[in-house]
């Protein structure tokens, strides 16, 4: 069994900003040369998550909506009442959701994902910010 570890980063400029990185996960994967195995990846951050997303538009919308009403911005949570100068709360609980790491089988040097899954990062937090993934691939 073999493992391979990579790294790369993006910019992102939070504000539930979604960047799709199947692509890139494709390529390192090839560049692996194994053949089947399992593939994981880690976002280094507490305010972004990485998640399987059918990538379209409408549903970009949708997820932002989605998180702005289910945990909105708001001064009054405590991570921002206790930290002077802190805003990002709710950034930190959405990602604490959403979740830092994925898993997906591959065979035959191809992601098993469904004809409409994509993976993307979702960026929570207030700022811009460089995002850290870390891709390990584990295989023959």
């Amino acid at each position: 069994m073999t493992v391979i570890t990579r790294q790369f980063s993006l910019d992102m400029q939070g504000a539930t900003q979604i960047e799709n990185i199947t692509e890139k996960v494709k390529n390192n994967l090839l560049e692996s040369e194994l053949v089947a195995g399992i593939i994981t990846l880690f976002i280094k951050h507490t305010t972004a998550s990485i998640m399987i997303f059918e990538d379209e538009a409408g549903l970009r919308i949708d997820t932002k909506d989605i998180w702005d009403k289910l945990i909105p911005a708001d001064s009054q949570w405590q991570h921002n009442t206790r930290n002077a100068g802190e805003t990002n709360s709710h950034s930190h609980l959405r990602a604490q959701i959403q979740g830092q790491s994925l898993t997906i089988p591959f065979t035959e040097q191809a992601l098993m994902l469904g004809i409409w899954q994509q993976i993307v990062i979702v960026d929570f937090d207030t700022a811009a910010r460089t995002r850290d993934i870390v891709i390990q691939i584990i295989g023959e």
